[in-house]
């Protein structure tokens, strides 16, 4: 998801909370209050909060379906070309046995679907990333430990800074912090 600018009054506001079921109770919430432009943060994998948050995207799933139709072909193709460029004549064999070729050209799918999902993944994360404005936040580390947390981003079409503190005291929020920018408007 695409991060607010700078430009933004502030970067989002973060709910803390105890449980997974309350974090995927208060993102169907604020869906359901009109809010889009939101994040959840879990220590483990939440089944139902793709569903709850409507994630859909599936750009990962087929760059590496494109990365291993790419890399079968390249395999395949090398081979092919390899073979009559320099043909060798053994025993009045095809010079383009489809069956010899299947092992490096399953290998080479394997390869660069594997090449394609990973550099996918972290394009689209914009990774390697040594800061964000979330690390600014003081219990932003339980994230990755044993608290949950709900990010309204300050760039959402119905986004007032108070209005959503308000919204998210109002989910029963453990702990309700401002999220700030660390870069400077251009």
């Amino acid at each position: 998801m695409r991060e607010p600018s700078p430009h933004t009054e502030v970067f989002g506001i973060l709910g803390e909370f105890e449980k997974a079921e309350a974090l995927v109770e208060a993102v169907g919430k604020a869906r359901h209050a009109g809010y889009q432009r939101i994040e959840a943060f879990s220590p483990f994998p939440i089944e139902a909060l793709d569903e709850a948050l409507g994630l859909d995207d599936r750009r990962v799933a087929w760059m590496t379906l494109a990365g291993g139709i790419f890399g079968g072909l390249l395999g395949y193709g090398m081979q092919v070309y390899t073979n009559l460029d320099f043909p060798i004549l053994i025993d009045g064999r095809a010079h383009t046995p489809p069956e010899a070729f299947m092992l490096i050209t399953f290998e080479m799918t394997v390869l660069f679907a594997v090449l394609f999902s990973i550099g996918t993944m972290l394009a689209l994360n914009r990774l390697p990333r040594l800061h964000h404005p979330l690390f600014g936040v003081d219990s932003f580390h339980l994230a990755s430990s044993d608290k949950f947390f709900l990010l309204i981003y300050g760039d959402d079409p119905r986004f007032e800074r108070g209005a959503a503190e308000r919204f998210l005291i109002g989910l029963d929020c453990v702990r309700v912090d401002t999220v700030g920018h660390t870069e400077e408007p251009e």
